[in-house]
């Protein structure tokens, strides 16, 4: 573990990430290093069995799910919390779980689609959307609860 560390040090907390890389590669090697048998339950399960995992949390999980499973789940991160919240669509401090279900209410549960919409997302929070938002070049500034109430530039 000491030589995983030392190759992920640039990346902060290193030996933390190299005991979270060391059980999920322990997880995979469960499955005989078959990623069909790891992906091969029902979403559910397979969500469940990934939280498991020392150093998988809800964003983990589900970025596992939608991205390499290929299964339909809405990942939700800071960027999607941010926004929403500024936007009004739900609670600034509601939880992953409500966040997610507002998602998949409201979107069809595609695998595209919640790549796409959530990639979306990603760049409007990294350009725009910021700790410190840019209001006045944001595409949604109408629609936008927290654009409104600021003074107009």
């Amino acid at each position: 573990m000491a030589a995983l560390a030392v190759l992920i040090r640039p990346s902060g907390y290193f030996n933390a990430k190299a005991r979270k890389l060391k059980a999920m590669a322990q997880f995979i090697g469960d499955f005989g290093d078959d990623l069909d048998a790891v992906f091969s339950g029902d979403t559910a399960t397979l969500r469940r069995t990934l939280l498991a995992v020392h150093g998988v949390g809800p964003e983990t999980a589900d970025s596992i799910l939608l991205y390499v499973a290929a299964r339909p789940v809405f990942v939700i991160d800071a960027y999607t919390r941010r926004i929403t919240g500024r936007l009004g669509l739900v609670p600034r401090k509601v939880c992953y779980d409500a966040c997610q279900r507002f998602f998949q209410r409201h979107l069809e549960a595609d695998v595209e689609t919640f790549n796409e919409f959530h990639a979306l997302i990603i760049c409007l929070g990294k350009e725009v959307c910021r700790p410190t938002p840019r209001c006045a070049a944001c595409c949604l500034k109408d629609g936008c609860a927290y654009a409104r109430k600021q003074p107009p530039s």
